[in-house]
C-alpha cells in the first residue's frame, strides 16, 4: 500500500508540472525514509553518485554533442542534398528525402529531438514551398525522426542497456531490421500521400547532380561507416564509438567543410550540455527510486501478480506493451525507461523474454510516445517549426504512427525481426 502511495504521489507531482527529476527524487526519498528512517538517506546519496557515473552512460553526452556538431558543421545540409539527388525525383520525393535523411542522421546522433531540429528546420519550409500542407510536413518529419532511436546508435538503447546490464552493441544490432522496416514503411506511405494529394516530383534524376552531391557529402557519408563499423567490428565499445563520433564530426565540420568556428563550437557545446543535464539528472535521481523499489520488492510482486493472470509469454508482452504505451504518452523517453526497467526486468527474466527483444520493444514504445500527445516531445518540436496545431497534425500523423505500431507488433510476436541479426553475428 505504501509503495502505491509513493508512486501515486510521484505521478501527481509530474501531473501538476513539477520537474520529473524532482518528482522522482522527492517520492523516492519519502519512500526510503518510511522504510529505513533518516539512515536511508545515506544509501540514497551513494545511489545518486553510482547511478550517474556508469561508464556506458558517458556515450549519451558524446552522441548528443556529435549531433550538435553535425548541425553546425554543415554535415546535415550535405546529407539532405545527397538524399535529394538520390531519391528526390520520385512522386512525393521531398517526403521520401525527409525519411531517408533521418535514416542517415540516425546512424550518427541517436537522438530523435536532434534529428527533428536539424532536419525539420530545412525540410519543413522546403516541403511547404512545394505544396505540402504544414500538417503533412510536420507529420513526416516528426515520425521519421523517431527512427533515430531505433536505428543504431540509440541513446534510449544505451540507457536501457546500462540500467538492465544488457549488451548495448547487441541492442544496436537488434535495432537495424526494425529501423529499416520502419523507414521503408514510411517511404511507401509518403508515396501514397503524394499520389492522393497529387504532390509534385522534384527535379528529374540526374547523374551529374547525384555525382556532385555525393562528392560534397562524401565525408558526411563516411561518418556512419566509421562509427558503426568501429562498434560492430569490435574495434571500439559503444562509449568509445560515441567519442569517435565527436572527433569525426569536429574534424569533418571544422577542417574539411570549414564551417565550425569557435563561436559555433561554443554554441554546440552549450546545446549538448543542456540536453545532457536533463537526461543525467533523471538517471541520477532514478537510482534512488530503483533503490526503493529493490528494497520493497515491488517488481517481484508485480511479476508474481501478472503471472497469476497468465504465464503465456505473448499475453504478458501484450500487457507490458499496453503499459509502456501509456507511460510513453505521459512521460519523456528517458524518464519512461528509467521508471519501467527496474519494474519489468524481473518479469522479463521470469517469463523467459529475451532482454534484447524487450529493449527493442521498449524503444519502439518510446518512439510511439514521441508522436502521441500530451507529451509528444518530437511532434511538438516539428509542429513548432511548421507553425501548425499539434492536435490537427496528430490526425495527419496517425498513418505514420500506425507504421511504428505495426513494427512494434512484428517485433513482439515475431522475435526474429529483432533477434535474427543478433543470432547471426553472435550465435
Amino acid at each position: 500500500m505504501t509503495e502505491a502511495l509513493v508512486l501515486f504521489g510521484m505521478f501527481l507531482m509530474i501531473a501538476v508540472g513539477l520537474p520529473i527529476a524532482v518528482a522522482i527524487l522527492t517520492s523516492a526519498l519519502v519512500g526510503v525514509w518510511l522504510l529505513n528512517g533518516s539512515l536511508g538517506f545515506l544509501n540514497a546519496a551513494l545511489s545518486i553518485f553510482d547511478g550517474a557515473t556508469s561508464f556506458p552512460l558517458i556515450a549519451i553526452p558524446l552522441f548528443i554533442l556529435a549531433g550538435a556538431l553535425m548541425n553546425t558543421g554543415g554535415i546535415s545540409r550535405r546529407l539532405i542534398a545527397f538524399v535529394s539527388a538520390l531519391i528526390g525525383f520520385m512522386r512525393g520525393g521531398l517526403a521520401m528525402v525527409n525519411v531517408g535523411v533521418s535514416l542517415f542522421f540516425a546512424e550518427i546522433s541517436g537522438s530523435a529531438v536532434a534529428d527533428v531540429a536539424a532536419i525539420g528546420s530545412v525540410m519543413i519550409p522546403a516541403m511547404k514551398k512545394k505544396g505540402y500542407s504544414a500538417r503533412l510536413a510536420a507529420a513526416v518529419t516528426s515520425s521519421s525522426a523517431s527512427l533515430a532511436i531505433i536505428i543504431p546508435p540509440s541513446i534510449p538503447m544505451i540507457l536501457y542497456g546500462a540500467l538492465s546490464d544488457t549488451s548495448i552493441v547487441r541492442l544496436f544490432v537488434a535495432g537495424i531490421v526494425p529501423g529499416l522496416l520502419g523507414g521503408l514503411g514510411m517511404m511507401a506511405l509518403s508515396y501514397w500521400f503524394a499520389v492522393r494529394y497529387d504532390l509534385p516530383r522534384e527535379e528529374a534524376f540526374s547523374l551529374r547532380r547525384l555525382a556532385k552531391a555525393t562528392k560534397e557529402a562524401a565525408w558526411a557519408l563516411v561518418l556512419p561507416v566509421i562509427i558503426l563499423g568501429g562498434i560492430f567490428g569490435g574495434f571500439v565499445t559503444a562509449t568509445e564509438g560515441a567519442g569517435l563520433a565527436v572527433v569525426a564530426a569536429l574534424l569533418i565540420g571544422g577542417l574539411v567543410y570549414r564551417e565550425i568556428d569557435l563561436a559555433k563550437l561554443y554554441h554546440a557545446m552549450i546545446e549538448g550540455v543542456i540536453q545532457t543535464a536533463v537526461v543525467m539528472l533523471l538517471v541520477a535521481t532514478s537510482a534512488v527510486l530503483g533503490l526503493y523499489l529493490t528494497e520493497t520488492e515491488l517488481p517481484q510482486r508485480l511479476a508474481a501478480g501478472i503471472t497469476t493472470l497468465t504465464t503465456d509469454k505473448f499475453m504478458v508482452l501484450m500487457i507490458i506493451n499496453l503499459f509502456l504505451f501509456f507511460v510513453g504518452m505521459v512521460l519523456h523517453g528517458a524518464a519512461a525507461i528509467i521508471l519501467t526497467v527496474p519494474i519489468f526486468m524481473p518479469l522479463v527474466h521470469q517469463i523467459g523474454i529475451d532482454p534484447i527483444q524487450f529493449g527493442i520493444l521498449l524503444t519502439l514504445n518510446i518512439a510511439l510516445g514521441q508522436q502521441t500527445p500530451p507529451v509528444a516531445s518530437v511532434l511538438v518540436t516539428a509542429c513548432s517549426i511548421a507553425r501548425t496545431d499539434i492536435w490537427r497534425t496528430t490526425r495527419t500523423n496517425l498513418p505514420f504512427i500506425g507504421v511504428l505500431a505495426l513494427i512494434l507488433i512484428l517485433v513482439t510476436y515475431v522475435p526474429a525481426v529483432s533477434l535474427s541479426l543478433v543470432d547471426f553475428f553472435y550465435g
